[in-house]
């Protein structure tokens, strides 16, 4: 088991240096100057030259993504128009619009997106897998053909359209909830909690239909093996066959789904979090490409995809303790 932790952990590390690279790469060396970006439309030529020395864009690009990975990993000054900045590790860069360090604003935008995908996660579970296992255990039913018109009407709705469609209902209709905005867990906990509601239903009910349809499969299939047949003949009873040994059996891959999902989240919760309001990663990385401000760009991708990777480890860890198997593989 060990082994095989260190052999994700080393695949991991090599990954986030190959996105670093691709990222950097891909936003620095497409067409268009970073100087001119950063400097904005009005500036001359002389004044373009200036910035272009101050964010150390003559140097040669492998020279420049050196300074940015020396930056990520120890800090690196800054010189702009106001002075010397000192950037703390891990430095993603400044932005060109306010000279705020990148990591501090992601940090400050993270909470938002973490509660986001958190209670989401929570949603999408019970009601994903409760209803997978309904619509087994009701295989050929009335109950498993609704459940299954649902599930793929769930699948088909975008999530925008959820989302509008839950406002609509329970704040413009009903009026069970006031139109939500965004409150900092640290300033209110009651009412954060109530304004994240239609957040994390939009969001998990929209996941829900691809785990309810994960469940049921899985289920299905756990259900069809030997050893369950085994348990019937000696006549251990239907809830204890379901619940201890076929359950069990069928839910790894939802785990490892589920953890692979929430780093997704940190970065594929942007129509949600634009919906509702929410200041989270998504509507900072909108907010940055509207302003065409380069380095928030960069750093927000960057965790996104650090975010992605580090579940996708996680989901392999989860996977090797459901399944003892995968960890001698």
């Amino acid at each position: 088991m060990t082994r095989y932790v260190l052999k994700r952990l080393a695949g991991a590390a090599l990954v986030l240096l190959a996105l670093s690279v691709l990222v950097y790469a891909l936003f620095y060396l497409a067409p268009g100057d970073p100087a001119r970006l950063a400097c904005g439309e009005r500036c001359n030529p002389q004044q373009i030259a200036q910035v272009r020395a101050q964010l150390g864009l003559n140097e040669s690009v492998p020279a420049q993504y050196l300074h940015f990975l020396q930056g990520v990993l120890a800090g690196r000054d800054y010189s702009t128009g106001t002075g010397v900045l000192h950037c703390d590790a891990p430095c993603l860069g400044l932005s060109y619009q306010t000279d705020q360090q990148v990591t501090r604003l992601v940090l400050d935008r993270l909470p938002a997106t973490a509660s986001l995908a958190l209670g989401a996660m929570v949603i999408w579970l019970v009601i994903g897998v409760g209803t997978g296992l309904l619509s087994a255990l009701r295989r050929g039913g009335l109950t498993e053909r609704t459940l299954t018109v649902l599930t793929l009407a769930g699948t088909g709705t975008p999530v925008f359209i959820l989302g509008l469609l839950l406002l609509m209902a329970v704040c413009a209709y009903l009026r069970w909830l006031p139109f939500p905005t965004y409150v900092p867990l640290g300033e209110d906990p009651e009412q954060w909690a109530w304004n994240m509601l239609l957040p994390w239903l939009t969001l998990g009910l929209f996941e829900s239909a691809k785990y309810a349809r994960l469940t049921r499969s899985s289920t299905l299939e756990t259900l069809a093996e030997d050893h369950i047949r085994t348990f019937r003949a000696y006549g251990v009873g239907e809830r204890a066959v379901v619940t201890r040994h076929a359950l069990r059996g069928a839910l790894p891959p939802v785990i490892a789904l589920s953890a692979i999902d929430l780093g997704t989240m940190f970065g594929g919760a942007l129509l949600t979090e634009s919906l509702f309001g929410i200041p989270g990663l998504g509507k900072t990385l909108i907010d940055g490409v509207r302003q065409v401000d380069l380095p928030v760009v960069v750093g927000v991708v960057l965790v996104m995809g650090v975010a992605v990777v580090l579940a996708n480890v996680i989901a392999d860890l989860l996977y090797a303790v459901a399944d003892r198997r995968v960890a001698l593989a």
